[in-house]
Formats: C-alpha cells, sequence, structure tokens
C-alpha cells in the first residue's frame, strides 16, 4: 500500500503543486474550451489568455504575501 500512496503522492504534488487555484483553473479552462469548441465558435484563444490571467494572479497572491 505504500507504494501506491507514494505513487498518488507523487502525481498530486506534480500536478497541483504549490498553488491548487492554478490547477483548477488550468481545468476549467480547458472545459470551457471544450464547450466553446463544440458550440463551432474558435476557441484557440480562450486557453492561452486563461493561463495568462491564471499566471498573473499567481504572481500577485506571491508577492502580495511576502510584503
Amino acid at each position: 500500500m505504500s507504494r501506491a500512496r507514494g505513487f498518488a503522492g507523487f502525481w498530486l504534488s506534480f500536478l497541483v503543486g504549490d498553488d491548487w487555484r492554478l490547477t483548477v483553473g488550468a481545468l476549467l479552462a480547458l472545459a470551457a474550451t471544450m464547450l466553446l469548441e463544440h458550440t463551432g465558435m474558435p476557441a484557440w484563444w480562450l486557453l492561452p489568455a486563461a493561463l495568462a490571467v491564471l499566471l498573473a494572479e499567481s504572481v500577485r497572491r506571491a508577492t502580495r504575501r511576502r510584503e
């Protein structure tokens, strides 16, 4: 059981990392891109824009904590 727990812990740490909000936001952005694509609208722009906003917000939160 310890090997399975270690394997699951590795993937959780790898995917979530230091900020779980980035992971949730990226998954929501992927889902929104998929839904937008199914409507027939161009969806190529949504994921890069969402990730840029998520990154900027993460950096803002990290620098705000240090002050």
